[in-house]
């Protein structure tokens, strides 16, 4: 399946006290740059949280946000984690006979520690339990969210892909007639110029004036091209570099196509094919 590198996801859940959310938001980037906006309560999983994420989006600009937000009408009643406070206390301790001229902790950096003040309404640990839930629940639902527009993607790649093909069918056939009337056009200028036909310098500019608008070997390289395309867009996955490159190959056969076109028909071919292939490219850019 090819997947979109857009995409839009969110998962909510209703906590005493108050709505836990996980939101996704991603648009196209060459690489994967992952944003992820956390409360305190939840800094512990914030390495699984990117694991995760990282195990399920390779590509693309992504921003995650997990929020909490308190019901006004709730006035939760703060609670003193004495285990979590005892230890930090303790440990404070033998730092502090490490390294004498270290300060002690303060209070209010005692208090502000993660996880020291709780409230009755829902636990740190609960909550972090549920945020991991929650984004599993949202990563479903944002790879469906991206293989619907990765489909969406492929389908109007492979119309264009078929307009390609059909262009490089169109133009093969009529190949050697095109070449053939050119050294024929070639041949009757230079017999003007020297004034012979068994001239060996007639025969020989004619027979490497031929090698080089013969664009044989181009519209086999488009072909093969062609399947290559169809064969990645089947396969699936993040293929999107890959087919960049492709776009790039296709880009430049086309490009050789027109430099050695002598008649309209090639000319013309070299034209659509570069205005076809640019709007794959562009398609490409979205693709993960």
């Amino acid at each position: 399946m090819i997947l979109s590198m857009t995409g839009y996801a969110v998962a909510t859940r209703e906590l005493a006290g108050g709505l836990l959310s996980v939101e996704l938001r991603a648009v196209n980037h060459r690489f994967l740059d992952l944003n992820l906006r956390l409360p305190e309560e939840l800094r512990l999983i914030e390495n699984q949280l990117r694991e995760k994420l990282a195990g399920k989006v390779s590509r693309g600009k992504l921003d995650c946000r997990v929020g909490f937000s308190a019901r006004a009408e709730t006035q939760p009643r703060l609670q003193l984690n004495t285990g979590l406070l005892a230890q930090l206390v303790a440990l404070s301790q033998q730092a502090r006979d490490i390294a004498p001229q270290a300060g002690d902790l303060k209070m209010g950096e005692l208090l502000r520690w993660p996880g020291v003040l709780a409230t009755d309404s829902v636990t740190p640990e609960a909550m972090q339990q549920t945020a991991l839930e929650l984004l599993d629940i949202a990563l479903a639902d944002f790879a469906a969210t991206r293989g619907r527009e990765g489909a969406k993607l492929a389908d109007s790649m492979l119309e264009r892909i078929a307009k390609i093909e059909a262009i490089v069918t169109e133009v093969q056939p009529r190949l050697p007639t095109i070449v053939a009337a050119y050294d024929e056009k070639l041949k009757l200028r230079l017999v003007e110029a020297l004034g012979s036909a068994d001239d060996d310098r007639v025969r020989q500019e004619v027979a490497l004036f031929a090698q080089k608008i013969d664009v044989a070997e181009e519209l086999t390289r488009l072909s093969t091209h062609i399947v290559e395309l169809r064969r990645i867009l089947k396969t699936g996955g993040a293929v999107g570099k890959r087919l960049d490159f492709l776009m790039q190959e296709l880009h430049r056969e086309a490009n050789t196509l027109g430099s050695k076109s002598v008649a309209v028909e090639t000319s013309q071919a070299s034209l659509e094919l570069k205005v076809l292939i640019e709007q794959m490219r562009e398609q490409v850019q979205n693709i993960e």
